[in-house]
């Protein structure tokens, strides 16, 4: 603490009331604290008793449960006699005494502890043989029994356990009935019930619907740009020219410099020909990468798969 704390702490002292060593002890089974108690005395206090009203004078009960509870943190019978004793100023009440005595003699008659797994045999020297073996260290046995061994290792590895050791366990169920296993047991793995099939095509997703809007908007551009005269389209057809690969290569060069748009035939890997609208950006090793205005993104298509190209009059807006 620092200066002005404590100067703050001197000067509150005096007023404050000192804590108590004692407590005044009833035959009802409640002890009254007549002010605030030394902190060891009140911590024990507060485990062997409940608090049943506080004000100006706490006061504590003693029940069978309390006692327990007290008992169940280490503390001996004699323990709370002594403890009782030495902080009363009132003599110990009688039935006090015989409610500790009486709880301290049934408590831990009963034991529960947790073990995975046990071996039981009508032959105790065959158990005393098993924890003599230094190898069943790791299976941490402890007899509970002349004929019983608990273990915290699980029946699988306790059973491994004795038989590398040289015994020949079996496998028992809860009921004591031996376990029969098959040496090729196979189960059918657990069927998952299907996804129930929704009435009618499913929903599109917005970006589906999105995209789809995108490739009409786009085709319609394609199909109805206004595309330059063509001396040699003489099929009438309005199908683009066919050109020579160094024309072809040749007018691509040029659109990336320019950036025009060009109008042109593709043929894909299955054969089937097309008509694009495109926007060449780099040609470069056998490849024209473009932004398709069919397909409103940005692709690369061989060039020996373009049949012909043509310039459009205006580039699409």
């Amino acid at each position: 603490m620092g200066a002005p704390a404590e100067r703050a702490a001197r000067a509150l002292a005096p007023l404050l009331p000192e804590p108590l060593d004692h407590v005044l002890l009833q035959a009802d089974l409640t002890a009254v604290a007549p002010g605030p108690l030394l902190r060891p005395l009140a911590a024990l206090l507060s485990v062997a008793a409940d608090i049943e009203s506080r004000g100006g004078a706490t006061v504590y009960r003693f029940t069978p449960g309390s006692v327990r509870r007290a008992l169940d943190a280490g503390q001996s019978a004699s323990d709370l006699h002594a403890f009782l004793k030495n902080h009363s100023r009132t003599p110990v009440p009688q039935p006090l005494t015989y409610l500790i005595d009486d709880v301290a003699r049934r408590h831990g008659h009963l034991r529960v502890g947790a073990a995975s797994a046990y071996v039981r045999s009508d032959d105790d020297a065959v158990l005393d043989e098993i924890l003599a073996d230094r190898r069943s260290a790791n299976l941490r046995l402890r007899r509970l029994a002349p004929t019983v061994l608990a273990a915290q290792a699980d029946p699988a590895t306790l059973l491994d356990g004795l038989r590398t050791m040289g015994f020949a366990p079996a496998a028992e169920s809860a009921e004591g009935d031996v376990l029969i296993t098959r040496a090729h047991a196979h189960r059918t793995p657990a069927r998952t019930a299907p996804a129930p099939v929704p009435d009618g095509p499913a929903q599109p997703a917005p970006a589906l619907l999105d995209a789809a809007v995108r490739a009409i908007r786009a085709g319609d551009l394609a199909a109805t740009v206004e595309r330059k005269p063509l001396p040699q389209d003489t099929s009438g057809t309005g199908a683009p020219p066919r050109t020579t690969a160094a024309e072809t290569l040749a007018t691509m060069q040029a659109a990336v410099l320019t950036g025009s748009t060009l109008w042109i035939g593709y043929v894909n890997a299955e054969g089937s020909a097309s008509q694009r609208v495109i926007a060449p950006v780099r040609v470069e090793g056998g490849f024209v990468t473009a932004y398709d205005h069919t397909a409103d993104e940005v692709r690369t298509y061989p060039l020996h798969r373009v049949t012909g190209v043509a310039e459009l009059a205006d580039d699409p807006a």
